[in-house]
């Protein structure tokens, strides 16, 4: 495996191969989510890539009934809406992504403060299909 660049394009590539991958700082120990190429404090060699379990806890969300061109593509409406929210993770960063295992007919029923697990998904026309990070609910 060759290290990728600390960009969102690094980033959406390890996606692609199903891995949550932060930066770490070396100095200061701290991980940032979605990546940057740099620390305030540190030299540009202290930055690495870090894989991240993608185990958290649910801050925040909301439940879309008109969403992205990708997601209307991808038989999203107001009949099929979607939950989107805000995921800290046990390792520190926090990020959102789609979460899965709810029930958005009944949006009361979603509970911030719910475990969930990082999961991928494929969007798209066949031939362009795009792996999106996703949050699946971890039932208890």
């Amino acid at each position: 495996m060759s290290a990728k660049e600390f960009t969102y394009a690094g980033f959406y590539e390890y996606l692609t191969e199903h891995r949550l991958m932060g930066t770490r700082c070396g100095c200061a120990e701290t991980i940032q989510l979605p990546p940057r190429p740099y620390c305030p404090t540190c030299p540009p060699e202290a930055v690495e890539w870090v894989e991240l379990a993608g185990k958290g806890r649910l801050l925040a969300f909301t439940v879309i009934y008109v969403g992205t061109t990708q997601m209307i593509a991808a038989g999203f409406d107001r009949r099929n809406p979607y939950c989107v929210g805000v995921v800290q993770l046990d390792e520190g960063p926090a990020i959102s992504g789609l979460i899965l295992g709810v029930d958005v007919q009944e949006p009361e029923t979603i509970r911030v403060g719910s475990p969930v697990q990082a999961d991928f998904v494929e969007l798209g026309p066949a031939g362009a299909k795009k792996t999106v990070l996703a949050f699946r609910a971890i039932l208890s």
